[in-house]
Order: structure tokens, then C-alpha cells, then sequence
């Protein structure tokens, strides 16, 4: 038996850090248009954000509580961790700043240029002038800070100003706080002579110019923007209260003020004294403070892409318009065409249109009984949460799953169960110390003769039709018997007492879930054995759990070939010599955000093809209930391979992770065609693309395997050398 040692898997942490930085490559990459590049650089912000909030947070957190374990499979410690993590994010933070002062020149160049006070003509600043004055002054309030006035308790991610200033009759310096309003636009757009120009100022660059305004007899001696974030990440102990709903109230409340775990500071702005004072106060450590070359929060991009981004249509990407199947069509009768065949939807190249009128035409149909289903994350005006708020007050037995601990959602999660609360709707709260992470809807309809029907959705992503326009994920239309009793199952198993049903089709997690998987992988590592064939092709978010990691170890060992596409964090390190040289693991990011899960085994010629809403990850594993399902159409099942084959063989997006844990993008070879996957995929699910390699054969006859052959002799010679 293989002994496997840290230097064979990669930090969970570092690991999401390195997908961050092929996020901040899609910035740099100039193939991309300019606003699409300039929107990834809030992305990458968001993202970072997000991480210090809740994972960083909980190293700090560990580190207080005197833990100093290694994590199971890198081996480092909490504080190595730390330390490893502020080294990265640091040079992270100094590419995107960099990035960005290059985007806004290139922006400048095509006549959108943001402006500071100094570079305003006299007509900007008179305009300028007259919003701060009619805008912003009133929503102002300046916060002394000395001894009757201690340093407040600000929110986590909000914008300030810290004000130096000084008595014009003592001389004596104070210090004085101004929040930027969250609830103003975070830029401003100016007059210009040209409409075809566009010259914008960002609102601290406003209150600043004006500020002195606020400090009547004082004289201002120094202003420096700053924005802390704080520790997110909600302890939740269900043993400690039987209300959930109240419990997560009080939690969300508690989370704005966290304790502070990073500290950014405009640089140019740099006074030492305000900063070694909000140091002081913060309790931060050095590397916990990042000096920016530019504003503070790029995620105010996402502005400037969505209103001045669309004006410039060379600048964006063009819009892929979705496909909706033959019988799915508006004003077509969904549950017809359902009592024909299942039909297989891939987001966001098919629309999701028909799964909200599937429920909508559910909601409405006076022969449908029940609607069930499990909800995570919904839009902010979400039209399900309205069918489903019809249905209840139609009187239809309406049944919603509600997770109120889907992290970040947990505040509109709880406004949308009260709402159908109100309208009828038996509400459930999740389940005891687990996170409910299924995507599944039950449709429950009498045909004539009174034969009652089911009708079921299953799907890798959330019910929300905004993410459902950016995020890739497969859903399944059906009214198989055998997946249609899992889903009654599955609900009543939910909603009441009772151990955990035996499935006819579904595998779920806690727990069943793994041993499935490690059970398959072991079923491909005897049948290699005998037939020479072995093959697994899975596609996720993350993975990683260190038993499904070390039980793909032992197939690459046995000859299985094994090709992973893993947008964000993998622990596993593929191509390492006498360990994993069968593995290669893909990455792509490009303009959707790859989010379904889709699991292959060849398993010598069946060809056993599976979706789930859940990723390799332990805590979806042990933790979460999630639900696997089979595809079982042979023409589903084409279509599948033929999207993985595509990503497969992407030249353009995609990166590969080299056994050191580096990326690399995927090389084209001399006179190869460009292969950007989600650009072809599309032409693909639109019926104008036939050309699919064949990446599931054997022979090194394509550019996938030519490719992993290349690998593989890049890593022997990294390991000889």
C-alpha cells in the first residue's frame, strides 16, 4: 500500500488562491475585451473578499484557540497557513493594482477616463461641486475620535475616510472619521462636451475635495480612504437553540462587527500616523495590511461594466443568446411534452426559462396537487419564490425546503420563508448540523382517469435565474418512475422522521454519497485490470476530499486514466512520478462560471454518467445533503461526453496543473484550431457544431492526449531534475 505524504496534495487554502489568480488572469489576458477585463478585476476582489471573511477568518480564529494540528494534507499548520496565505495575497493585490492604472490608461485611450478633483474642468467641478452639496453633505457624518469618543465599531467592507486635522487657534491634531454612504453610487458620472466621452470620479475622491466643509474652524491636514474587513464566518451550534430561524437572525448580526482581520489603506494617500493608529486599534498584524496603488474595493467595477460597459459594444463580450428545446417553447404545455420524453438542460446555452415555467405552469394548473422543492439561493425578485407564493394560496399542498444556512444568503433566504410562511406554504428549516445543498423539485399532477403523475426536476445549481444566465449547470426534466419515487422519498425523508430510504436511482450524502464514489472508482480500477480500458472523466467546483484524492492515486497507479476539470480549489497534485503520472486536472475560466458537477466512468464500454449538486469536497460528503443522479438516456449521455470531450481539448481558456500545483494555459499546437470551449459548446447546443475530438478513446490520436503525454514528460523532468 502506497504511503502518501503532504508534498503529494496541495493546501486547501493556497489552492483557492492560486484559482483566484487565473480569475486575475482573465483581467490580464488582452484577447478579452477591455470592460469584461475590467469586470474580472472585481471579481477577483469579491472573491478575495469572501475568502479573508470566512477562511482566513477561521485560521485566525484557530490560531486564538491555541490549535496548532497540521491539516490533513499539505501538513501546515494554522500559522504557516496564515503566513503562506498574506505572502500570496500580497503579491496577488500588487498584480491587480497594476492591472487595473494599465485598464484605465487603455479605458482612456477609448474616451472613458475616471478623473480626480485636479483634472476637472471648470464645468465638471462646478457639477461636481452642486452634488456634493445637495447629495452627499446631508448623508455625512463626521465621528470624532479622542477620549470621551472612543474609535468605533465599523462595518465590515464599508468605505472610510480617516481625517487628519488640526485647530486653527491651538494647533493641536485630532483625528475625525467619514464613512463613504454605501447608499450612493460609488462614482459619479460627469458632463462632458462629447457624448461619445465618458469621464467618471469615484465618490471618496468627491468628499474628499470637499471635506473640509465638515470641520468648520479646523483645518484639514490629511485624509486617508481605508476599509477593514472582519471575521464572517457564523458559528452555528443547532444544540444551542431549537429556533433556527431566531438563531440565525441573532448570528447575522453579530457578523458585520467580527473581529478585524485585514486592513486595506489607499497608498497614496499614506499618512504613517493614521495608519499605526488604526493598526494599534485593529490589532493587526503587518502582513494583515495591504497598501493599494488605486481605490480602495474594485468591486465598484461591476457598475461601471453594467452602465457604461453596454454602450461599448466592442468592449464587452457578444451575448450568447440561449437555446430553448424543441417542446420546451413558450406557451407550449411543459407537462405534455414531459409525458413524451426527459429532457436533458445544459445552463446557461438552454435557457432556464422552462424550469420557471415549470413550476409558474405548475403553480397555475388546477389538476396539479403538490409542488415540492428544496431552495439555497434565489434571486433578489426571484419568480419561483411567486409561483410558489401562488401556489400556496391557490391551496395546493406546497412544501419548501428553505436553507437558511447558505452562507451570505442567510438574510433574503429568511425574508423568502416568511413570505411563503404567510402565503400557506409548509416551510422547513433545513435539517439538524446539516446544510440542505440538493437542487430538486416535485411536480405531483392528476391525469384523466385519475392516474396520478409525477413530474421532477433535478439539477447541479441553484434554482435562481439570474446566476442561471452566467453559471454552467445541467438539470433534468423527467417523469421516471424510479427517479420520481427517490424524489417522494427524498421529500418525506426531509420533512419528517425516519431513517434514510433505500434509493431505486439516487445515492445522497452524508456519507452514502462517498462510499459511492470510492465504490466506483475501485469497480474502474478491477475492470482496468482485466480489460485495460480503465477510464474517469469528472467535472466539479473543488475537490478536496483526501480518501476520493488517494483512491484516485491507487487507480492512476493501476494505469486508470484519469482527466479532472476543476474550476476553483484541488488538493490533488496529478503527474507526479509513481503517484498520480495518470491524472491531469483542467481548469477553465472564461466568461460563465463553470459550476456543474458531472462524474464518468467508463467502466468497460457501459459508461455509467452521473450529476449531483455536490463537489469532491468533504464537507459535501459528510456534511451537506446532496443528491446524485444517473443519466440514463443514451442520447443524454452523448451529449455529456461530447461537452467534457470540448473542455477537454481547450486551448484557449483553459489551464493545467503541473505536479508542483502550478497552472500553465494549455498550449496550442502548430496549425491547431483555436478550441474555446464555452464559445463552442454554445455553437454546439444550437445544432452548428459537429466536430467533437474523440477524447474518450485509448490511442494518443488527439490534442488531449497529446497533451497529457507532453505533461507527463515535463513533470519527469521537473522530477529528475
Amino acid at each position: 500500500m502506497t504511503i502518501y505524504l503532504p508534498e503529494h496534495f496541495n493546501n486547501r487554502e493556497l489552492s483557492w488562491l492560486s484559482f483566484n489568480e487565473r480569475v486575475l488572469q482573465e483581467a490580464m489576458d488582452e484577447r478579452n475585451p477591455l470592460m469584461e477585463r475590467l469586470k474580472f478585476l472585481g471579481i477577483f476582489s469579491s472573491n478575495l473578499d469572501e475568502f479573508y471573511m470566512v477562511r482566513f477568518g477561521g485560521l485566525k480564529d484557530e490560531v486564538l484557540a491555541g490549535f496548532n494540528r497540521p491539516e490533513d494534507k499539505a501538513g501546515l499548520t494554522p500559522k504557516q497557513q496564515i503566513k503562506a496565505i498574506s505572502i500570496k495575497a500580497q503579491q496577488l493585490v500588487e498584480v491587480q493594482y497594476a492591472t487595473y492604472k494599465k485598464i484605465v490608461k487603455q479605458l482612456a485611450a477609448e474616451n472613458i477616463r475616471f478623473l480626480r478633483p485636479k483634472h476637472l474642468n471648470k464645468a465638471q467641478l462646478d457639477f461636481v461641486k452642486l452634488y456634493f452639496r445637495t447629495h452627499v453633505f446631508p448623508v455625512l457624518t463626521p465621528i470624532a475620535v479622542d477620549a470621551y469618543r472612543p474609535f468605533p465599531m465599523l462595518l465590515s467592507k464599508s468605505l472610510n475616510i480617516a481625517v487628519e486635522i488640526a485647530s486653527t487657534d491651538e494647533g493641536k491634531k485630532r483625528l475625525a472619521l467619514v464613512q463613504v454612504p454605501a447608499v450612493l453610487p460609488r462614482y459619479l458620472e460627469l458632463p462632458t462636451e462629447d457624448e461619445d466621452h465618458a469621464d467618471l470620479i469615484l465618490l471618496e475622491d468627491v468628499i474628499i475635495q470637499f471635506i473640509d466643509s465638515l470641520f468648520k474652524g479646523f483645518e484639514v491636514e490629511s485624509t486617508m480612504p481605508f476599509r477593514i474587513t472582519r471575521n464572517a464566518d457564523m458559528p452555528f451550534h443547532e444544540e444551542e437553540s431549537r429556533d433556527v430561524l431566531k438563531q440565525i437572525e441573532k448570528e447575522l448580526k453579530k457578523r458585520r462587527y467580527g473581529v478585524a482581520i485585514r486592513l486595506e489603506v489607499q497608498q497614496r494617500s499614506l499618512s504613517k500616523a493614521l495608519l499605526f493608529m488604526l493598526q494599534d486599534v485593529l490589532d493587526l498584524h503587518d502582513r494583515d495590511i495591504f497598501l493599494v496603488d488605486g481605490p480602495i474595493d474594485l468591486t465598484f467595477t461591476f457598475g461601471v461594466y453594467n452602465k457604461i460597459g453596454i454602450e461599448y459594444d466592442e468592449m464587452i463580450n457578444e451575448t450568447l443568446i440561449p437555446f430553448v428545446p424543441e417542446g420546451l417553447e413558450s406557451g407550449k404545455d411543459l407537462f405534455k411534452a414531459l409525458l413524451k420524453k426527459d429532457y436533458l438542460l445544459h445552463h446557461p446555452y438552454h435557457s432556464f426559462d422552462p424550469v420557471v415555467r415549470f413550476i409558474a405552469q405548475a403553480a397555475k394548473d388546477p389538476n396539479v396537487l403538490a409542488i415540492k422543492q428544496t431552495l439555497y439561493r434565489v434571486s433578489g425578485d426571484s419568480p419561483i419564490i411567486k409561483a410558489l407564493t401562488d401556489a400556496a394560496e391557490s391551496g395546493k399542498q406546497v412544501t419548501v425546503l428553505v436553507e437558511l444556512k447558505a452562507r451570505f444568503d442567510e438574510e433574503k433566504n429568511i425574508q423568502w420563508a416568511k413570505q411563503l410562511e404567510k402565503a400557506g406554504a409548509h416551510v422547513i428549516y433545513g435539517y439538524k448540523e446539516l446544510k440542505t445543498h440538493s437542487k430538486i423539485t416535485l411536480v405531483v399532477r392528476i391525469l384523466e382517469g385519475g392516474v396520478l403523475q409525477r413530474f421532477v426536476h433535478l439539477g447541479t445549481g441553484n434554482y435562481n435565474d439570474s446566476t442561471a444566465k452566467l453559471y454552467t449547470d445541467i438539470g433534468l426534466l423527467t417523469t421516471n418512475e424510479e427517479l420520481a419515487e427517490d424524489a417522494t422519498n427524498f421529500f418525506n425523508w426531509l420533512s419528517g422522521y425516519g431513517e434514510r430510504p433505500s434509493w431505486h436511482k439516487f445515492e445522497t450524502s452524508p456519507d452514502d454519497m462517498h462510499d459511492f464514489f470510492l465504490q466506483k472508482i475501485d469497480e474502474e480500477i478491477k475492470l482496468h485490470e482485466k480489460y485495460g480500458n480503465g477510464r474517469i472523466v469528472a467535472k466539479m467546483n473543488s475537490i478536496t476530499d483526501k480518501p476520493i484524492i488517494t483512491k484516485l492515486y491507487d487507480a492512476s497507479q493501476a494505469g486508470v486514466k484519469i482527466d479532472l476539470i476543476v474550476r476553483g480549489i484541488c488538493c490533488l497534485r496529478p503527474g507526479i512520478k509513481g503517484i498520480s503520472e495518470n491524472i491531469r486536472v483542467v481548469s477553465i475560466i472564461d466568461r460563465y462560471l463553470e459550476h456543474s458537477r458531472i462524474f464518468y466512468f467508463y467502466q468497460n464500454g457501459k459508461e455509467d454518467v452521473y450529476c449531483s449538486s455536490a463537489d469532491w469536497m468533504t464537507r459535501n460528503m459528510r456534511k451537506r445533503i446532496e443528491i446524485l443522479f444517473p443519466i440514463l438516456d443514451v442520447g443524454h449521455k452523448s451529449y455529456i461526453k461530447d461537452m467534457l470531450a470540448l473542455q477537454l481539448v481547450d486551448n484557449v481558456k483553459a489551464r493545467v496543473q503541473r505536479a508542483d500545483g502550478s497552472y500553465v494555459y494549455l498550449k496550442q499546437e502548430a496549425g491547431q484550431e483555436q478550441i474555446q470551449s464555452q464559445i463552442i459548446i454554445h455553437q454546439y447546443t444550437g445544432g452548428r457544431w459537429n466536430n467533437i475530438p474523440s477524447v474518450f478513446e485509448r490511442e494518443p490520436s488527439n490534442w488531449a492526449e497529446r497533451e497529457v503525454l507532453r505533461l507527463r514528460a515535463e513533470n519527469e523532468k521537473m522530477t529528475d531534475d
